[in-house]
């Protein structure tokens, strides 16, 4: 008996060192799965390629202390030959398109006892009016031929996408939900249209895109709001991305990127990875698909062009939402909306660099670097590309003849 209990205790002690023996092994197990799963999660690597497009950088300028981490996708708007842009703390500026020359800068006068302004919102111009919002809720409005401040208004939260400016107001969107129109003359409010936010939504609010009489409104909770513009009053809601799931974050379906409007069709896409073309005047869905994310849409004559939330651009049959094409060689880049330039969509990532790929079947074109992490959709004037890092840089491309 004792004999048993002495080759049981041996056989526990044997099994116990084998088992210590080996936790390298396991643990390698364990960190092999680890390391795995890590590289799952990380940016897809840059493949090299043959470039099929001669891309040259035309200018490039430092606006300031850009919004880093804010999350604020700070980026340019162009009237009439100017590209207007702003830094969080570096002023707005208005720079010619073709040179790069600085045409004037407004920064804004530090107040006694008061914090320096933060110009969180990119710029929006029209009526001869450029106005820019700031993280305490003010709107500052300058004249566009020579930057002097012409008036401000407060409204009722941070104000983080560019206003919109036409039909004789200023119509501004703060991040509590609630659209603000305000005199053009003046700054005196006009109207309001306040509206709830869901618990949890993506940093980040989808510009007004203005329409006949109408506002389109892109919500945090995954809809599109038609406003009269005379008076704020909805005029109709369509869900474009359902907020569904089991937890808030499940459910986050914002719509970040401006919708755009093409005659009398609205195409707009959602964080839930859904893109719809809508009926403008009477919000009636004319197709809806599972591609798409926060950043936007680009139309070309044939495609609703998009990226998703994991880093794939596709390019949608325009009449019939169908998936013609898609792009994964960016995967879990946190790729910007697109942008179209010449036969080319462009888009940014989160090192910095830019993007373009031939419009017909997303294949890769040619690449550059801007710099920092680039969050704003680019933009395209003139045939210029505008593309704005984090940093405060703003860059100009044009495709070579």
């Amino acid at each position: 008996m004792g004999q048993m209990v002495i080759l049981k205790r041996f056989a526990m002690v044997a099994m116990l060192g084998m088992a210590l023996s080996g936790c390298s092994t396991v643990k390698g197990w364990f960190a092999g799965k680890d390391a795995e799963a890590k590289k799952l999660q990380e940016p897809a690597e840059l493949v090299k390629f043959d470039s099929t497009v001669k891309v040259d950088k035309m200018w490039s300028v430092n606006l300031g202390k850009g919004e880093d981490r804010i999350g604020v996708r700070q980026g340019p708007a162009v009237a009439d030959g100017r590209v207007y842009a702003a830094a969080i703390t570096g002023g707005v500026h208005a720079i010619d398109l073709q040179t790069g020359k600085n045409v004037w800068t407004y920064k804004p006068a530090k107040e006694k006892k008061k914090p320096k302004l933060r110009l969180s919102g990119g710029p929006g111009v029209g009526e001869g009016l450029v106005a820019i919002g700031t993280l305490d809720g003010q709107v500052i409005a300058l004249d566009a031929n020579d930057g002097t401040e012409k008036w401000r208004a407060k409204v009722s939260g941070e104000v983080i996408s560019a206003p919109s400016i036409g039909q004789g107001m200023v119509y501004v969107r703060s991040n509590d939900g609630r659209i603000t129109a305000l005199d053009v003359s003046n700054g005196t409010q006009r109207w309001f249209n306040p509206r709830e936010l869901p618990a949890l939504t993506v940093r980040g609010n989808a510009p007004i895109v203005p329409g006949p009489g109408v506002l389109f409104i892109g919500n945090d909770d995954g809809s599109i709001s038609a406003l009269a513009s005379a008076d704020g009053r909805t005029l109709w809601d369509q869900v474009v991305g359902n907020p569904e799931g089991r937890t808030e974050l499940d459910r986050m379906a914002d719509i970040d990127g401006a919708p755009v409007l093409e005659g009398s069709t609205l195409y707009a896409s959602s964080f839930k990875n859904q893109t719809m073309a809508i009926e403008g005047p009477t919000g009636r869905p004319l197709w809806a698909r599972d591609h798409g994310g926060a950043g936007g849409v680009a139309l070309s004559s044939s495609y609703a062009i998009v990226t998703d939330n994991q880093g794939g651009v596709f390019g949608l049959d325009k009449q019939s939402g169908t998936a013609s094409w898609s792009q994964t060689g960016l995967a879990r880049r946190e790729l910007t909306g697109p942008a179209l330039q010449g036969d080319y969509v462009v888009v940014g990532d989160l090192d910095g660099y830019v993007h373009w790929l031939q419009q017909s079947d997303g294949a890769m074109a040619a690449r550059a670097k801007t710099g920092g992490t680039v969050k704003a959709q680019p933009i395209v004037a003139d045939g210029v590309l505008l593309v704005q890092n984090v940093e405060g840089k703003l860059t100009a491309y044009r495709l070579a003849n």
